[in-house]
């Protein structure tokens, strides 16, 4: 992202890979079969938000892991805090957003295979 500090870009690539470990001990039951990966996180100014994006797999479930993962947000934010609260003074509130470019890339693929 233009202008994002070298902080910001640590904090996230940090909380890329904490959150990364959070969804894949829960497992792919916890999101109804689908296997979710955390693409990017992108992390404000001031450090309390990250916009997490995450690739669904199938993407016909998307949705519907999207709105499991906001509903456990407040225990994945939690959990976050337990493994960043040392280095992180508050831990950022968390926005998930689907990643489509996987399925971008697909549709490409299909189109120029015509």
């Amino acid at each position: 992202m233009e202008g994002e500090s070298t902080r910001q870009q640590k904090v996230g690539k940090q909380l890329q890979r904490d959150l990364a470990e959070i969804i894949r001990e829960k497992g792919m039951a916890a999101f109804n079969g689908a296997m979710v990966s955390v693409t990017a996180v992108k992390v404000s100014t001031d450090l309390s938000l990250a916009r997490v994006h995450l690739s669904i797999f199938p993407s016909a479930k998307a949705a519907e892991v999207l709105e499991i993962v906001n509903s456990a947000a407040r225990e994945l934010r939690y959990e976050l805090g337990t493994r960043v609260g040392k280095q992180l003074r508050i831990v950022p509130e968390l926005a998930f957003f689907i990643d489509d470019s996987l399925d971008y890339v697909e549709r490409i693929d299909e189109l120029l295979k015509k």
